[in-house]
C-alpha cells in the first residue's frame, strides 16, 4: 500500500505568505520521508487565507521529484477550456504522473459565489469530464451543454495520459465513480467498518459494468506523535472538541507504530493508497507529524 500527502491549503494566518511557507516545509518533509505521493485540494470564497491549487501546486513541485502529484478540482465550478489548460500546464511542471482529483462539492456557499446552480452538479461534472479526457487528447472541442463553448484546443497537453480519480461516498456517486474514473477516493469521515463497506460497494459497481477496479483511495485525518503517549496528549483535545465533525475511529493518531498498525487495516481491505492530511492546526506538531510518516512507511513496506 502507497503513503500519500494531501496537504491542508487553510491556513489561519495574519501575514499570507506564513500560509505558503508552512506548506513548503510539508512539502520538503513528505519529500525526504519518502512519501508516494502530494496533492492539494480545491475551495472557494473562504472567509480564511485558502491557498488556490494550481498556482500553489506549481511552486510546490519544485520541492518534489518523479513520484506522482496533482491537484483536487470541483469540477462542476470550473470551466473545462481553463481547467484543461491549468492541468496541461501543471503536467508539464511535474517531473511524473499527474493525477486529476475530482468530486461534485458539496452544494454550499462556494456554489453561489461562483455563480453556478448546484441542482446542475451532476451534469456539469461529467460534461466537464468528457471535454477535458478530449482537450488533453490534442481534439478540438466544442459544446452546447450547461458550459457551452466552441472549437477549443489548448496546448501543451498532457506528455502522458493524466490519471482521473474521483471522490464519492453515496451509492450514485459511487456508481458514476467506476463508471468514469481510473480510480476512486473514499471519504475520510468513514470509520473503518464504513470503509470496509464502501471499498466492497466500489467494487460491485465496477463489477457490476464490467470494469476492473481502479485505483482506491482513502484520506485519513492523521497525528503522528513521538510515541502514543504524546499524540494522544497532543491531538486528544483537538479531538475532543469536535474536529471537522467527523465520527470516532475516522481519525488516526499515535506513534509510528500505533499508525502504521491502524493504516494497514486499509491495505488489508484492498485499498491502494492512503492520503494523509494533518490533523493537528499547529504548524510545528504537523511538520513533526509529517517528517515521522517516514517512519511510518517504512513499518507499512515491512509488514507486508
Amino acid at each position: 500500500m502507497r503513503l500519500g500527502i494531501s496537504l491542508a491549503s487553510f491556513h489561519a494566518v495574519d501575514d499570507p505568505r506564513e500560509g505558503v511557507r508552512r506548506m513548503l516545509a510539508r512539502t520538503r518533509a513528505a519529500h525526504d520521508a519518502g512519501l508516494d505521493s502530494l496533492f492539494v485540494g480545491d475551495h472557494h470564497a473562504t472567509p480564511r487565507p485558502y491557498y488556490q491549487n494550481t498556482a500553489i501546486l506549481g511552486r510546490l513541485l519544485a520541492e518534489w521529484d518523479a513520484r506522482p502529484c496533482g491537484a483536487l478540482f470541483l469540477l462542476p465550478l470550473w470551466h473545462p477550456v481553463l481547467l484543461a489548460e491549468q492541468v496541461g500546464t501543471l503536467a508539464a511542471i511535474a517531473q511524473g504522473p499527474f493525477v486529476l482529483q475530482c468530486a461534485l462539492g458539496e452544494a454550499d456557499r462556494q456554489y453561489e459565489a461562483m455563480g453556478v446552480d448546484p441542482r446542475h452538479r451532476p451534469s456539469r461534472f461529467e460534461e466537464c469530464l468528457d471535454a477535458l479526457r478530449r482537450l488533453w487528447a490534442g481534439e478540438e472541442v466544442s459544446s452546447e451543454g450547461r458550459v457551452p463553448f466552441s472549437r477549443a484546443r489548448i496546448s501543451p497537453v498532457p506528455a502522458e495520459p493524466v490519471k482521473v480519480w474521483i471522490g464519492a461516498t453515496a451509492p450514485l456517486a459511487i456508481e458514476r465513480a467506476a463508471r468514469l474514473g481510473d480510480g476512486w477516493i473514499a471519504s475520510p469521515h468513514h470509520p473503518v467498518a464504513a470503509a470496509a463497506e464502501q471499498v466492497d460497494r466500489y467494487r460491485e459497481a465496477c463489477a457490476g459494468l464490467g470494469r476492473p477496479p481502479g485505483e482506491t483511495v482513502i484520506r485519513r485525518d492523521v497525528h503522528v506523535g513521538g510515541d502514543d503517549a504524546e499524540a494522544e496528549a497532543t491531538a486528544r483535545p483537538i479531538l475532543a472538541s469536535g474536529y471537522r465533525g467527523f465520527p470516532e475511529g475516522a481519525t488516526v493518531i499515535g506513534g509510528p507504530e500505533r499508525v502504521a498498525e491502524e493504516l494497514a487495516t486499509f491495505a488489508a481491505m484492498g485499498y491502494d493508497e492512503v492520503l494523509v492530511r494533518n490533523l493537528m492546526p499547529d504548524a510545528e506538531a504537523a511538520l513533526a507529524s509529517t517528517k515521522r510518516l517516514g517512519r511510518v512507511r517504512e513499518l507499512l513496506a515491512e509488514s507486508r
